[in-house]
């Protein structure tokens, strides 16, 4: 390999590296800035993480018994 293009090599190397961080600093910068735009709270109520049955005659007609065990329990139901 001659000089010249070992120095033809190393342009193009350095080219892609310096043309790499360059696309990634870009690039994230403009994914990062876009996240931060998006409001940090949010306006829907938390879950109280407690179940409540629906205890409409209609509803429980149609129940198992082992499902409305589980709801009496306080329970998610897992059966149908």
């Amino acid at each position: 390999m001659t000089i010249a293009r070992k120095w033809v090599l190393a342009a193009v190397v350095a080219g892609a590296l310096v043309g790499g961080a360059f696309g990634g600093a870009a690039f994230s910068a403009a994914t990062g800035n876009a996240a931060s735009t998006t409001p940090a709270t949010t306006t829907a109520a938390s879950p109280s993480g407690t179940f409540k049955s629906n205890e409409n005659p209609a509803h429980e007609a149609g129940e198992s018994a082992q499902r409305e065990a589980q709801e009496d329990a306080g329970q998610f139901p897992t059966v149908p």
